[in-house]
């Protein structure tokens, strides 16, 4: 089933024939496994990788680092469910290292993204500090490398 989750990373779109092909199995087989890893919850979802800077030049992504004070009973659970609950964030992840948890947030422009951050994020009474990050250009996300339009000389092709 590894193999058949690589190839689903890389591409979900592809039909459960050409992953028999690539697996050496049959179709019935794919859709067994992929049916079993829908169900223990290992896929959770298909989605697009979107250039958000080609669909909206506007766009902003920023990712912001919360400080947090771990509650008596749930640690820092309760508090990204809290967070993960809003619209707006897309990602909710617990960490390592100097800050506890890491949102990702995409708005229409800086203003509102930090709108976002102040008014519901700042304002959460376990949040002791924020620090807010904007992403200037992505060249690879979620395996995927995300070209610019601009070609060099050398022909350099993108998938």
């Amino acid at each position: 089933m590894d193999n058949l989750l690589k190839l689903l990373r890389q591409n979900s779109r592809l039909t459960n024939a050409e992953l028999a092909v690539m697996l050496g199995i049959s179709e019935a087989e794919v859709a067994g496994q992929i049916a079993e890893l829908e169900a223990q919850g290992i896929i959770k979802g298909y989605t697009a990788i979107i250039d958000d800077s080609a669909a909206d030049p506007n766009s902003v992504t920023a990712f912001i680092e919360l400080k947090v004070t771990p509650q008596s009973r749930s640690g820092f659970d309760e508090i990204a469910q809290q967070i993960a609950g809003y619209e707006e964030v897309e990602s909710v992840m617990l960490m390592s290292g100097s800050y506890d948890v890491l949102v990702t947030v995409t708005g229409s422009n800086i203003r509102e993204v930090s709108h976002f951050v102040a008014e519901r994020l700042a304002a959460i009474d376990a949040v002791t500090a924020t620090a807010t990050h904007f992403r200037l250009r992505a060249y690879k996300q979620n395996g995927v490398k995300i070209c610019a339009e601009d070609k060099d000389e050398r022909g350099m092709v993108c998938l």
